[in-house]
């Protein structure tokens, strides 16, 4: 071990989260610009992605949705490939075109104190189809079928950064550090004691009682990522029911009988991309997709405090003396 060896941290908010990017350094100087770099690339990748600019190449593709196919760069063509790809696995559960849910519908703050008109929600997801994503290899066009559509890549969208945050500091050699994308995190090789990364899992109940998160179980990792979705952090409360901030694309209703996913996988982009999947099916279809799936584990707690998790994790209660989650 280098006893030189550092921890240096940036935390910057970026695509409208709160990034934490961590790095193993012997050299405050190089650490800084290090980071400087990183951030530098969520922000060009943010500049792709957003919707709240209308040169971004996402507001394009949603300005000449029913009009014409718009060609994008490589990566944001392969980005939009990878989501239809898992629109297809989880069956719709997963799905890009939910930007067509305006935000009159579910506007998740504390004037919010009515559920929304049923029809005006079943209106309103008639534009969430997958299927109506057209991609031209040839010039690398999208094409959403129907005027009115929208894409978006609030579900995919942050752990594609981290993961190529990460990308781009291992090039540099930086050999150990953890890319936090506001809870969705990927991480690669040791502390600088040595040891590996070591992550809390949230308690949803905790949460709710408390400013702060505590852990009801841990995760000893490395060259792994993980990603949560709740429904502890953003919420309706409505006649004393909360309700979660996780819409279901085929109703346009939020979510019901889970209160947390956690999502085990090799790459913080999947992570991301099916911890609100999981939710939308429920825990035993949820864990039925997650079982299928190669080097991919999940956690979850449902609505009742009951505790769920996939094949491959064996989970033990948080404790001084043994915190510890085993793939």
């Amino acid at each position: 071990m280098n006893p030189a060896l550092r921890l240096h941290q940036r935390v910057e908010r970026l695509m409208g989260n709160r990034f934490e990017i961590s790095i193993v350094a012997d050299d405050a100087g190089r650490a800084s610009a290090l980071l400087d770099e990183a951030v530098a690339e969520i922000s060009r990748i943010e500049r792709l992605l957003t919707t709240y600019s209308d040169d971004s190449q996402t507001n394009r593709i949603n300005a000449s949705a029913g009009i014409r196919p718009v060609p994008v760069d490589a990566e944001v063509y392969r980005l939009i490939e990878r989501s239809l790809q898992l629109s297809r696995i989880t069956q719709g559960a997963f799905d890009i075109t939910y930007g067509s849910i305006d935000k009159r519908l579910w506007n998740f703050d504390t004037t919010m104190t009515a559920l929304p008109d049923p029809v005006t929600a079943r209106r309103m997801v008639r534009l969430i189809n997958y299927r109506n994503v057209r991609l031209n290899p040839a010039d690398q066009s999208v094409f959403l079928v129907e005027k009115g559509m929208r894409i978006g890549f609030g579900g995919i969208g942050k752990g594609y950064a981290a993961d190529r945050a990460k990308q781009l500091l291992r090039e540099r050699g930086v050999t150990s550090g953890i890319v936090n994308a506001a809870g969705d995190l990927t991480t690669w090789g040791n502390q600088p004691t040595g040891e590996p990364w070591t992550i809390g899992i949230a308690d949803p109940g905790a949460h709710r009682q408390t400013s702060f998160n505590h852990a009801f179980s841990y995760l000893t990792i490395s060259d792994i990522a993980v990603a949560t979705s709740g429904n502890y952090e953003k919420y309706a409360l409505i006649g004393n029911k909360r309700y979660s901030h996780t819409i279901d694309p085929k109703t346009g209703f939020p979510v019901t009988g889970i209160k947390s996913v956690t999502i085990i996988a090799p790459s913080a982009e999947l992570a991301d991309a099916l911890a609100t999947p999981v939710m939308v099916m429920g825990v035993q279809v949820g864990l039925d997709l997650i079982n299928q799936m190669r080097g991919v584990a999940a956690i979850l707690i449902d609505d009742a405090d009951g505790l769920h998790t996939s094949m491959n994790i064996r989970l033990r209660s948080a404790t001084a003396n043994s915190p510890t989650t085993s793939l």
